[in-house]
């Protein structure tokens, strides 16, 4: 919503649970018109009760990303099925509809990191949910009346994770490991890597931010868009990077999780072929860069992007 404000828009309804403690903290410095509860949200969908109003775009960024929720119920109905209603309700309205999908859908990526079919097998409930949710949407872009543009986020880091808990950011866990322990922990080999050899597409917030305003200011162009850098890193190199600004800590390395054995990604590549024939030619941050900024603001505003005096 940040990058909203900046582009001159805050008549926006910010739509989420605010039940866990602490997650207002995210909202604060930005300028909006009315927050509703994701429920009372979901309940007025059905009603209808937007009907009429003049929308310009719907950015459905809500999930759980709880990669190790093994409640199929919870996850079918919170990714899955509130996803569903909410894009009938962009369609039926000609709203331009831009959601948040994952690179998680890639599986293993042993076919390539490419938006096809072909590549995608999900490891785990969450990229289950969400690889549902893409095939839906192939299956009516046709038809569409409006813009429908899925962004399959890589690892995405940057300011504003503290609600997150486990699931947050490697960048935001070595804040807090250095600070706590002096070490960041990383795993041992895994898949045919080394220690701490594993890589990620890691992708900064900002540049994130900027892919969905693309499209928001192209509302001609739809599709299912992966959403990294195209250059992938190692942990160890994130790592470096943290203790790098920190200015202290080392790396120690730790077993692999017996709970994540093949339902881990141990490298990730966006493939940026189609993004950038959909016109987007913006440059990604550099990783040293992005984790500079990161650190920068959990040492001044414990990760928030605002704060007093800021």
């Amino acid at each position: 919503m940040a990058g909203l404000n900046e582009a001159g828009f805050d008549d926006i309804l910010i739509v989420d649970n605010l039940g866990r403690l602490g997650k207002f903290k995210n909202l604060r410095g930005l300028k909006f018109s009315d927050f509703m509860d994701k429920t009372a949200f979901r309940e007025g969908l059905r009603r209808d009760f937007l009907g009429g109003k003049n929308i310009d775009a719907f950015f459905h960024q809500g999930a759980c990303s709880d990669t190790l929720n093994s409640d199929g119920f919870y996850m079918m109905e919170n990714n899955y099925r509130y996803s569903r209603e909410s894009l009938e309700f962009a369609v039926s309205g000609g709203i331009p509809f831009i959601y948040a999908s994952s690179a998680s859908v890639y599986g293993l990526g042993a076919k390539g990191f490419r938006e096809e079919p072909g590549c995608e097998f999900p490891l785990n409930l969450y990229a289950f949910t969400k690889h549902l949710f893409d095939c839906h949407v192939r299956k009516i872009l046709p038809t569409c009346r409006s813009q429908v543009v899925g962004l399959r986020y890589f690892n995405v880091f940057g300011p504003q994770e503290a609600h997150k808990g486990r699931m947050a950011s490697m960048v935001f866990h070595a804040f807090h490991q250095i600070n706590t322990t002096g070490k960041v922990r990383l795993f041992e080999g895994y898949g045919g890597y080394g220690p701490g050899e594993q890589k990620r597409d890691f992708l900064f917030v900002g540049d994130a931010v900027r892919v969905n305003l693309h499209f928001f200011e192209n509302p001609e162009k739809s599709g299912i868009f992966n959403c990294g850098t195209g250059s992938p890193r190692t942990f160890k190199s994130l790592a470096e990077a943290a203790i790098s600004s920190m200015k202290q800590g080392r790396i120690e390395y730790i077993p692999f999780p017996e709970d994540l054995v093949n339902k881990y990604q141990s490298f990730t590549e966006a493939d940026l072929t189609n993004l950038r024939k959909a016109g987007y030619a913006g440059e990604f941050m550099p990783l040293e860069t992005a984790v500079a900024r990161t650190i920068e603001a959990l040492s001044k505003r414990d990760g928030y992007l605002y704060g007093e005096g800021s």
